[in-house]
């Protein structure tokens, strides 16, 4: 296929350039950091290591509040959530059940929904509290019902798990109407930046802490932050810093370097807009030359390791890629079932075992009666839900081997192997009593519909658009004839069955 060929080459050549970027970068790097002087390893310190362990941290952060936003805002747009406000939060055990069961199913820390027309703040024990905008502690939620956005990520205590602090990703929810029912989410602990902290720490000798907008430190790893310094304290009272804090009066984003007890200091300051914080990166020149050369044999080791893992993960990446390419090219996004594409390949295949086992195979061709009538009183939504009950329908009715598709709209194709014309025909009058009997359920109403079909068996001089075209014509006639009934091609003596 032109579209796998083309994703093979593409494959190839990013593979390539992604091993000769890695390769030649590595290598460009740790050759000139062997040749350099010192001032070369003050600008990499500055340049590269530290904005480095910045971006990594930053990387991390964002990667540990990706998935938890995700299942925040699945929270905010669960109907279950919606309806049992909209029902009048009866029982309360529902709602704790299903905070629970996201909890423990997600790995969160904590998970919370808190009802705007009862100020009753839900988690995963039960009620906590009536939250009030005259209490401190809750004028978070107050904020969070006026904010223009969906959503916010917010740093606080939670008081259901003894005022540990927490990083909350706070989601509005909104009933059908877009009207505001309330905020849900879920909890962070923060251990697990500290352990973060602590690794890049131990790794790459260098101090890594978090600071708010006042110049308060707030987190640090287990041992502290700089010099020993601990949470609460500002950067006016860590030696060497408190020059630094008077000149910029609040943390800014940039390079800085300072001296303390006769070591030379360099600072990555990044700001964290997520947690309203800003990231410091501190490391010390001393040290740095005695282990160069040893460094340039890591860095080279370093290199062969990254880059053959980098080009096995990536291998696998685009091997994945691929096959979901060719998926998303021959399945209908909907049903779930083979498309048009899908169809074309599977017949084709099916036509040449039929021929050349010299078996019969017949083509059904499905049309839902009335759909668009369906789709103008109920919507779209209500339209979809059946045809995804159709289709499930119809792949329990047939066997492994027969081949359905989705032929396009309301229209779907069957082709039944090894099936001649009389037991094709009590299968579609099968089908088609057991589609008129069937109720989808929709927003509290029965949905039904009726199919009509058409019926062709292959002939031996038929090409697969020939057969469909026969089947075509059988559809037409159904549909002449009344619809919800089955019938074949006109001719001298096809009747409608």
């Amino acid at each position: 296929m032109p579209l796998q060929e083309h994703a093979k080459q593409s494959h190839r050549l990013l593979v390539i350039t992604l091993v000769l970027l890695l390769g030649c970068g590595f290598l460009a790097t740790s050759l000139v950091s062997y040749q350099a002087s010192l001032k070369s390893i003050r600008n990499t310190i500055i340049n590269t290591e530290l904005p480095l362990t910045s971006d990594n941290v930053y990387s991390e952060i964002q990667k540990d509040l990706v998935r938890p936003i995700l299942i925040s805002s699945m929270m905010s747009r669960d109907t279950f959530v919606r309806d049992w406000v909209m029902h009048g939060e009866k029982n309360a055990e529902p709602m704790t059940r299903y905070l629970r069961e996201v909890q423990e199913h997600y790995g969160a820390f904590t998970s919370f929904f808190i009802s705007d027309r009862t100020l009753t703040y839900y988690q995963t024990k039960g009620v906590l509290k009536q939250v009030s905008p005259k209490e401190p502690r809750d004028i978070w939620y107050f904020r969070v019902r006026d904010m223009k956005e969906p959503y916010e990520i917010n740093v606080d205590v939670d008081m259901a798990n003894q005022d540990r602090l927490t990083i909350f990703i706070n989601y509005k929810v909104f009933d059908y109407d877009g009207k505001f029912l309330g905020a849900t989410g879920v909890g962070l602990t923060v251990d697990a930046v500290i352990k973060l902290i602590d690794e890049y720490q131990r790794r790459y000798d260098r101090s890594v802490y978090f600071v708010d907008t006042t110049g308060r430190i707030v987190l640090t790893g287990a041992d502290g932050g700089p010099l020993g310094a601990r949470v609460g304290q500002t950067l006016a009272d860590v030696p060497g810093l408190e020059d630094l804090q008077a000149r910029l009066g609040r943390p800014q984003t940039g390079k800085f370097g300072y001296h303390e007890r006769g070591r030379d200091h360099y600072l990555n300051v990044r700001y964290i807009p997520e947690l309203d914080w800003y990231l410091f990166v501190d490391k010390h020149e001393g040290g740095l030359l005695a282990g160069l050369r040893n460094t340039l044999y890591l860095n080279l080791l370093i290199c062969l390791l990254v880059t053959a893992i980098v080009l096995v993960m990536v291998t696998r990446l685009m091997r994945r890629y691929q096959h979901s390419i060719a998926a998303l090219a021959t399945t209908d996004s909907l049903t779930s079932l083979p498309n048009r594409r899908g169809f074309e390949l599977l017949a084709g295949q099916a036509l040449q075992e039929a021929r050349r086992d010299r078996k019969p195979l017949t083509a059904l061709l499905l049309d839902l009666d009335h759909f668009k009538l369906l789709n103008d009183t109920y919507g779209h939504q209500a339209g979809d839900q059946v045809l995804q009950g159709f289709a499930q329908n119809l792949r329990d009715g047939l066997r492994q081997s027969d081949i359905v598709c989705r032929w396009g709209g309301e229209e779907f194709i069957i082709l039944l192997k090894d099936t001649g014309n009389a037991t094709a025909h009590q299968l579609a009058e099968k089908v088609r009593g057991e589609v008129a009997a069937q109720r989808y359920p929709f927003r509290g109403v029965n949905l039904q519909v009726t199919t009509s079909i058409g019926l062709a068996e292959m002939h031996p001089d038929d090409s697969l658009d020939s057969l469909i075209g026969r089947a075509d014509r059988g559809l037409y006639r159904a549909k002449q004839s009344g619809r919800n009934c089955v019938c074949v091609e006109p001719s001298g003596n096809a009747d409608a069955l």
